[in-house]
C-alpha cells in the first residue's frame, strides 16, 4: 500500500483536471509538450488569477501538487480560481484531489472553487465516494501516461478554443 500511496502523490492536479477534459491532452501534456504558453484564454486566466484574491500568498507548491492560494483555518482551505464553470466536473476532481493528497500526508482540508467573473464560489469536501473516484482517476491516468500513442481525440465544443485544436484536428 506504502508504495501505491507513494505513486498516487506523484499526479498532479492539472492531470486530473485533463483526464476530465482530454485524455489526449493529458497525453501530450504528461510527455512535456504544452501548448498553453501560445493560448490567448489561458493568459486571461492568469490574468484573473493574478489580479483577484489580493493578499493571498498564490501558487503555494506542496510536493506534486500546485493550489492557487491556501488559507488556514480550523482546517486548510485549498483556494482554486477559474475562468469559468464550463469544466466544472474537472475543476471539482481537480479540487477533491488536492483535498486527498494533503489527507494522505496527515492534513486536514477542504477547497474553494472561484469563479471571479461569475461572482460565484462553490465549497467541496471529500467524501468516501470521492476517494474511490479519485484512486480510479489515478488509475487512467497511469494507464494514459503508458500509452505509446496519444488517445484518439474527441471533438468537443471546446475544442476549438484549446491550445491543442492544431496538434489534434489539423
Amino acid at each position: 500500500m506504502e508504495n501505491y500511496l507513494e505513486e498516487e502523490l506523484l499526479i498532479k492536479g492539472i492531470e486530473i483536471n485533463y483526464l476530465y477534459v482530454c485524455k489526449t491532452k493529458l497525453w501530450y501534456f504528461v510527455r512535456g509538450i504544452t501548448m498553453e504558453q501560445e493560448s490567448d484564454f489561458v493568459d486571461l486566466g492568469k490574468f484573473l488569477h493574478e489580479k483577484s484574491y489580493f493578499g493571498e500568498e498564490k501558487e503555494v507548491q506542496i510536493g506534486s501538487i500546485k493550489i492557487d492560494f491556501i488559507k488556514k483555518s480550523d482546517i486548510i482551505e485549498v483556494h482554486e480560481i477559474k475562468k469559468g464553470k464550463q469544466m466544472e466536473k474537472a475543476h471539482i476532481m481537480q479540487a477533491l484531489y488536492y483535498i486527498y493528497y494533503l489527507n494522505n500526508l496527515g492534513i486536514k482540508a477542504k477547497a474553494i472553487l472561484h469563479y471571479p467573473k461569475l461572482k460565484e464560489i462553490k465549497e467541496i469536501e471529500l467524501k468516501e465516494s470521492d476517494k474511490e473516484d479519485i484512486k480510479r482517476a489515478i488509475k487512467e491516468i497511469e494507464h494514459i501516461k503508458s500509452l505509446k500513442e496519444p488517445p484518439e481525440p474527441i471533438y468537443q465544443k471546446i475544442c476549438k478554443n484549446c491550445a491543442y485544436y492544431e496538434l489534434c484536428f489539423i
